[in-house]
């Protein structure tokens, strides 16, 4: 499969992925925000493409107004079959072989934008979003630094996915500053907390996934179902307050130390777009309740990667490459378990796997690992060190599954930490 659109190999964005986003243009007149799908460095603009979607996609009513929305929850609330069939549709139109849109001048003017000459969003109205704690590298280093190497991982931890509920208002697009969060922290065993700006900021490596269609209060999602309720994933980063979230925890879990802010990237790559790199999942012991068992394969194949600059040095240096494939709980177990007591999800939920680390030291997720709780320093240029994230460093996350001779990714996912907003 090839489009008539020049796609370089190294491009996240061929004609076999087609992931969908929200962008808008300085240029626009009449419409603001609005869906398009991404094609090498283009953007497909669907609201040109609305009497082609008449035309060839009947089942899909109102194209026009399902794709002026500033947001993906309309056309996700739709359904797999017609999210399959736009897909479908859109790949067959791009197609080299296709002369509808490639032959059309005039059209191709209309429909196609420049992605550096646009402005992306963030892609879905979010109204709730739900973090989990799905690798079993990342729990066991975690655990091993807070309870030791005895008492690793929780009781509970090998049983079902772990998650709590987060704040869906502070999820940011890619290319938002994150301001430093204040909040109480704990100088040292024994001694009072004290109140200031977080000197423990943290990046977490992570995917999320988005709920297309729910289900209603009562009722659950099977395992066997997951996949046509979920629309796709985006890489995300959910910024890290140790100190703060340290001192919080116990006993309700994280609030302070997260809800500051979480970035995710712009595209959204569809389900069917991985499903190609499906791949076997780590194996499970205990074997887990029937409500969590998956047949077939039941992980995906993505490259990810983390990239920090700091303020004072002018390149990136990777500091870590993982693999979602190493994710213990899949999302497909995640979905079940977050809706197997009649929890209701709807269109735009957010899910995030929380931080993938891998079985090996270079795979760790988080300064958290990669320094090991402030013990490790990270060298950078021109004598930089790091053990967390100081004001003006940037974080960027990549993540690509690779095909031959194409790769099927999600962009970047970047952010910057400015200097708090608040002080006492």
């Amino acid at each position: 499969m090839k489009s008539f659109i020049d796609v370089s190999p190294d491009s996240h964005f061929p004609i076999q992925n087609l992931p969908f986003g929200i962008f808008s243009t300085d240029h626009d007149e009449i419409m603001s925000a609005r869906v398009g799908v991404a094609i090498g460095d283009q953007i497909l603009d669907l609201t040109a493409m609305c009497p082609l979607f008449e035309k060839h996609v009947p089942e899909l009513k109102n194209p026009t107004l399902v794709f002026s929305q500033s947001s993906l929850n309309m056309f996700m609330s739709l359904g797999k079959p017609i999210w399959q069939a736009t897909r479908k549709f859109l790949q067959t139109i791009l197609s080299e072989d296709n002369p509808e849109l490639r032959d059309s001048k005039e059209l191709r003017t209309k429909a196609f934008v420049p992605q550096k000459q646009a402005k992306l969003h963030l892609p879905v109205n979010i109204g709730h979003y739900t973090d989990f704690y799905a690798s079993k590298e990342h729990a066991t280093n975690c655990g091993v630094m807070l309870r030791g190497k005895d008492n690793a991982l929780m009781p509970n931890w090998l049983h079902l996915p772990i998650g709590y509920h987060g704040r869906a208002s502070s999820i940011v697009v890619s290319g938002t500053d994150v301001a430093r969060p204040s909040g109480q922290r704990s100088p040292g065993k024994g001694q009072p907390p004290v109140f200031g700006p977080s000197v423990k900021l943290d990046f977490e490596l992570e995917m999320a996934f988005f709920v297309g269609t729910g289900n209603k209060l009562g009722e659950r999602i099977p395992i066997q179902q997951t996949r046509d309720h979920i629309f796709g994933m985006v890489l995300m980063n959910d910024w890290s307050a140790r100190d703060i979230q340290g001192w919080e925890y116990a006993p309700l879990g994280p609030f302070l130390g997260k809800s500051f802010g979480t970035t995710i990237s712009p595209w959204v790559v569809t389900l069917d777009a991985l499903e190609p790199f499906l791949v076997d999942g780590p194996p499970q012991d205990p074997t887990p309740f029937p409500y969590l068992q998956e047949k077939g394969k039941t992980a995906y194949d993505i490259n990810l990667e983390a990239k920090m600059k700091p303020c004072d040095v002018s390149t990136y240096k990777t500091l870590t490459r993982s693999n979602l494939r190493y994710m213990y709980w899949s999302i497909s177990q995640q979905l079940a378990h977050h809706t197997v007591n009649g929890c209701n999800m709807g269109a735009g939920d957010l899910c995030g796997t929380g931080t993938i680390s891998g079985p090996s030291e270079d795979a760790r997720g988080s300064l958290l690992e990669i320094t090991w709780n402030g013990r490790d320093e990270i060298d950078f240029d021109n004598g930089v060190k790091r053990l967390f994230i100081e004001d003006g460093d940037e974080i960027v996350l990549t993540g690509y599954c690779q095909g031959e001779g194409y790769k099927v990714g999600f962009g970047e996912c970047c952010g910057k930490i400015v200097p708090t907003m608040y002080r006492e």
